[in-house]
């Protein structure tokens, strides 16, 4: 089972829930099995914090953060693992068992940050939020009812996370700590500003081409002290072209 500092390095985000009630009970599978940060994405209802069914974690639930981008909710996270029933979507992450799933962030919780996110009761999760995780992760459910209630998709991922691995691994500490989620999505900005400023993302139109480069920068798993250096070289390749770009307009024309 996780240490006490393990479990505190986890949050689960429930992203554009719909059901107070559903929210409620999250909250009290979050307080049974010992996770205490929970984060929520524009819920539809906004009175939330006021749900019955979370049976001894209204604590819990009343210090429940709340934002309004994916982004921002994920920002001081190194991992960031959805959760999708698959049906018939094209998925662009690799996407993994529970089992498998949770041994990866039992892991990674030995010194980082790592947010599991729920996608709202309708819909699941959205491409673009999607394109924040680094994997996916689904719960074995049969075709024929493959979707599960929030609460309970919650409550069965959180067992699989604190229940003991039928083999002990010893954990191995990373030897460099990554970057967060939010130094991820500066890179992410100052790539796409480059790309604009270059006519690359011109020449080759695709409607959904900043999801793209976002999941292209999530594969890279920069060190924080390399994120750092991969800003400063975008940053300043975009100036230079700015400054290009309004020399070459200052010009006199040619005759």
């Amino acid at each position: 089972m996780p240490t006490a500092a393990q479990l505190d390095r986890l949050r689960i985000v429930l992203v554009s829930s719909r059901n107070p009630l559903n929210i409620g009970a999250a909250a009290r599978a979050m307080s049974n099995f010992g996770f205490r940060h929970l984060r929520v994405v524009n819920p539809y209802q906004p009175a939330f914090r006021e749900a019955r069914s979370a049976v001894g974690a209204s604590a819990l639930l009343a210090s429940a953060e709340q934002f309004k981008t994916v982004a921002e909710a994920v920002a001081d996270c190194t991992l960031v693992v959805g959760t999708t029933a698959v049906r018939h979507r094209t998925l662009h992450q690799p996407l993994r068992r529970l089992e498998d799933g949770a041994r990866l962030i039992r892991k990674r919780l030995g010194s980082n940050c790592v947010a599991l996110l729920f996608g709202s009761e309708k819909f699941g999760l959205s491409n673009d939020d999607l394109s924040h995780c680094h994997w996916l992760m689904r719960v074995p459910t049969v075709d024929a009812n493959i979707s599960m209630n929030l609460g309970q998709a919650v409550a069965v991922c959180l067992y699989e996370l604190i229940r003991d691995a039928k083999t002990k691994t010893p954990r191995q500490q990373e030897k460099l700590p990554l970057a967060s989620a939010a130094e991820m999505e500066r890179i992410t900005t100052m790539l796409l500003d480059a790309l604009h400023l270059s006519g690359f993302l011109e020449l080759r139109r695709v409607a959904d081409s900043d999801q793209r480069i976002r999941r292209l920068v999530r594969r890279l798993n920069l060190p924080a002290r390399d994120a750092v250096i991969w800003l400063g070289m975008l940053r300043q390749i975009a100036w230079k072209m700015r400054a290009g770009a309004t020399s070459a307009s200052d010009s006199p024309p040619r005759r």
